[in-house]
């Protein structure tokens, strides 16, 4: 019994020395496939790095190119969108240009061309249809209709707002006469006549940058002050000094408003000139002389009437130029 025992644990541990190894071995070939990755269709299996994963592996070289290599393209397209945006830019300006332009050459082609000279008419007569009829039929069809401010008994009726919508409506421009006095001498006059026409011109109606022409008639006394006082009274008011009278060369005005252009500078450029010399006799539209009147040399002399007291309809008739048609009512 002994000897079989003795066999026994012979075999056993025999079986040992053999088996041990060989749990061992397949110990560490299980381990070991546990630990590989899986294989599929005998092809690797790569997986795919995050972009923050492979910046963390990179060297700090390598990121920073790689920061610039991503920053170009953006500051690329950057400019390209500025670059866009600036062709987009100078286009719109550019059609606002060209639409501007067309506008501008819109408006020129419709605006009126102003004629070189108009025929008109002066009267100290109320307005009215009869009187309107009587120069149509009789003489023509005025462009300027000089009328006075205010009332001077025995001499003129003012003009009124429904006589300007009259000769308004019918394409007549009106011609401011300020009347109201007999004594063109001093600066504190032509001051006070300055006031009192731009008054009564307000009260009327009539706009600033509407011309008012002082009626300095050849018997009045007259010098330089009262010129420069209502020149510039009228200027700083907004309206436009003018005066009438007779301007030719030998003519107490002519001597008062030489003075006056001497002593107060830009008077003769900025002030118009209405004169009534020289004397031709009244004729209609169609018979109207060429435009030749007498006045300051280097003046604004815009208006010449070379015809007074008509027979008939009790007007004076006048040659214009046609720049002035700007400055009336």
């Amino acid at each position: 019994m002994t000897e079989w025992y003795r066999h026994l644990w012979k075999i056993i541990g025999f079986s040992l020395f053999l088996i041990l190894p060989l749990l061992l071995c397949f110990y560490i070939i299980h381990k070991d496939r546990n630990e590989t990755p899986h294989i599929d269709n005998a092809r690797p299996v790569i997986t795919e790095k995050t972009s923050e994963e492979n910046d963390e592996h990179k060297m700090p070289e390598e990121q920073d190119e790689s920061v610039e290599t991503a920053s170009q393209p953006t500051e690329e397209k950057n400019k390209d969108n500025e670059a866009n945006n600036d062709e987009q830019n100078n286009a719109t300006a550019n059609n606002k240009d060209n639409r501007d332009k067309n506008n501008d050459a819109t408006k020129e082609e419709t605006k009126p061309e102003v004629p070189d000279f108009v025929w008109g008419v002066d009267s100290a007569s109320y307005t009215d249809d009869t009187l309107l009829a009587c120069v149509n039929d009789n003489f023509g069809n005025p462009k300027v209709w000089g009328r006075y401010l205010g009332d001077k008994e025995g001499v003129s009726k003012g003009i009124t707002k429904e006589e300007w919508q009259l000769l308004n409506k019918n394409g007549i421009k009106v011609l401011l006469i300020s009347n109201q006095f007999t004594d063109a001498t001093t600066y504190e006059k032509g001051k006070a006549e300055a006031e009192q026409a731009i008054k009564l011109a307000k009260e009327v109606g009539s706009p600033e940058k509407s011309a008012i022409f002082a009626d300095i008639e050849p018997d009045y006394p007259v010098d330089e002050n009262f010129i420069v006082g209502w020149y510039e009274t009228i200027s700083s008011s907004g309206y436009i000094p003018g005066i009438y009278g007779i301007f030719d060369q030998e003519e107490k005005l002519t001597i008062a408003f030489n003075a006056a252009s001497e002593q107060k500078e830009g008077l003769k450029e900025s002030t118009y000139l209405w004169t009534a010399a020289p004397n031709i006799g009244i004729t209609s539209e169609s018979n109207a002389p060429k435009y030749s009147p007498e006045g300051p040399e280097g003046s604004m002399l815009y208006g010449w009437q070379y015809g007074i007291d008509a027979e008939t309809c009790n007007i004076d008739t006048n040659l214009f130029k046609g720049e002035l048609l700007n400055h009336l009512w």
